[in-house]
């Protein structure tokens, strides 16, 4: 690896793993097929049921199991997305999109979020109308849809949850099944209220505990999926913890450019530059930091560039970086990190 003519560092050593199984972030073994099944189940069982419930709902004038009826149909297009979105996902990488379309998935899980937000934003507004001047309620068709759609939503959340929900794609689809399936709790409660107090007002109740599970549902998803798609760190995994470990690896004198991410739910990538003190191996180096990349963190998506560095830590003045006149290192950012007896980590800028 070494170039004596250069007087300075030897040639970028770009080093690539990839480990991905045949379905990435399945990792207790769900293939895409046997999601796509359980998928499809639940979202048939929700379509049938949701027919019958608008029809039984506007009987019993019931806003709860109206705005359950509304909120199955969100339920059958977020399933529906979901589907599309594992399609998209499992095409190659072509052209211009270097990762496939892998992040189609976190489009479809902060649409099913957003969806959630907005439903309940509706719902809640229309309770609290009928909070202040309700309407007659016939609890006892309210109480017997809301049993039978609990068996309902039961049956499509246990099919549901038999496919991969470390997928946010999945997770999305399945918040709005449970929340639902807590929407039919909340309002054979209060059927059965109404049916024998005759309390209406019971009916809006439900529905605002209901748009309370949805908006913490709801900003969840927007929130995880915000996170992919502005490249932060996985959660559980600490930049400058992690920097630092690399940093004590033997032979590395500094870790800078480092990048954690996730390119879609359960797939975590990432990216550094790491100098190794000079004469030292630095594919040895190299095949070190990855072996403790895929068994302490799962990535196996990582991009090295390793390079003897120019100097010995002590030899570079405080608060200075080894390669700081190189022509790489120009746009460098982010924290540098070293051994924990050379000089401490300093920001890039």
């Amino acid at each position: 690896m070494g170039n004596s003519d250069t007087g300075r560092h030897e040639p970028h050593d770009h080093d690539h793993e990839h480990e991905h199984g045949g379905h990435s972030g399945h990792s207790h073994g769900v293939s895409a097929d046997a999601d796509r099944r359980w998928l499809t189940l639940a979202l048939t069982l929700i379509g049938v049921f949701m027919a019958g419930e608008v029809v039984v709902g506007l009987i019993a004038r019931s806003l709860a199991l109206l705005s359950d009826a509304a909120h199955m149909l969100t339920d059958a297009g977020a399933i529906a997305l979901a589907l599309v979105a594992m399609r998209l996902a499992a095409r190659p990488p072509k052209g211009g999109y270097t990762f496939g379309l892998k992040r189609a998935e976190i489009l479809s899980a902060q649409a099913n979020g957003l969806t959630m937000i907005l439903l309940g934003i509706w719902l809640a507004v229309e309770a609290v109308r009928r909070l202040i001047d309700p309407p007659a309620v016939a609890g006892g068709l309210v109480l017997v849809t809301a049993l039978a759609g609990i068996v309902v939503n039961v049956a499509a959340a246990w099919a549901m949850s038999r496919a991969n929900r470390s997928s946010l794609n999945v997770e999305g689809a399945f918040q709005h099944v449970l929340n639902d399936l807590f929407a039919f709790v909340a309002a054979a409660v209060a059927g059965g209220i109404i049916l024998l107090t005759g309390f209406s007002r019971a009916d809006p109740i439900a529905t605002l505990v209901v748009v309370a599970l949805m908006f913490k549902a709801g900003y969840g998803l927007i929130r995880a999926s915000g996170r992919i798609f502005l490249e932060a760190a996985p959660t559980g995994i600490d930049p400058p913890a992690l920097g630092a470990q690399l940093a004590a690896v033997p032979d590395v004198v500094e870790v800078h450019d480092l990048h954690v991410w996730e390119i879609t739910s359960g797939q975590p990538a990432m990216s550094a530059h790491v100098l190794v003190a000079a004469g030292r191996d630095c594919h040895a180096v190299r095949a070190v930091i990855q072996s403790m990349l895929r068994r302490q963190y799962r990535i196996t998506h990582t991009t090295l560039q390793v390079d003897h560095a120019d100097t010995s830590p002590a030899a570079a003045p405080p608060g200075h970086d080894l390669l700081l006149d190189d022509p790489h290192c120009e746009d460098s950012h982010g924290e540098s990190y070293r051994p924990a007896a050379a000089t401490p980590p300093n920001r890039r800028s």
